[in-house]
């Protein structure tokens, strides 16, 4: 009983870091001392898409696709002053259920300490989406 306890113990640890609050930094962004502004995931569809773009305060971002190894960039005086200005009229809402059926894309945006998930874009949405998935095809270089 007591080896049983000893294996389990590690795996009850790691349990509360998978659940962690949704807009808190990513490891690499603790290392570096960055402050995130803002993050966007984007997944899902037949293909099955997963982009994930993390701006932190200072400007400075890492875009990350399934299909190649994370880059990082530092927007533009600005591409930064327009996504903040995007973000001070941002509203997240509520989480959005899943649709029925399959191919959809889930937009997750992480913001000023909250995380939702919609499958449709909100008015506030598209202008934050827009510029950061502009961001990602601008930086973004498959190597």
């Amino acid at each position: 009983m007591t080896l049983w306890r000893i294996a389990l113990l590690p795996l009850l640890l790691l349990l509360p870091s998978t659940s962690m609050p949704p807009a808190q930094a990513t490891a690499a962004d603790r290392a570096t001392g960055k402050r995130v502004l803002v993050e966007l995931r984007k997944e899902g569809g037949f293909a099955g898409l997963l982009d994930r773009v993390t701006v932190h305060a200072d400007g400075c971002a890492r875009f990350d696709r399934r299909r190649g190894r994370a880059m990082g960039a530092c927007l533009t005086a600005g591409e930064l002053r327009r996504l903040r200005t995007h973000l001070r009229a941002l509203r997240l809402g509520a989480q959005e259920p899943p649709p029925q059926g399959a191919d959809f894309i889930k937009y997750t945006l992480a913001y000023d300490g909250r995380r939702v998930s919609r499958y449709s874009l909100p008015p506030t949405w598209k202008p934050v989406v827009t510029d950061l998935e502009r961001a990602l095809e601008k930086y973004w270089k498959p190597r």
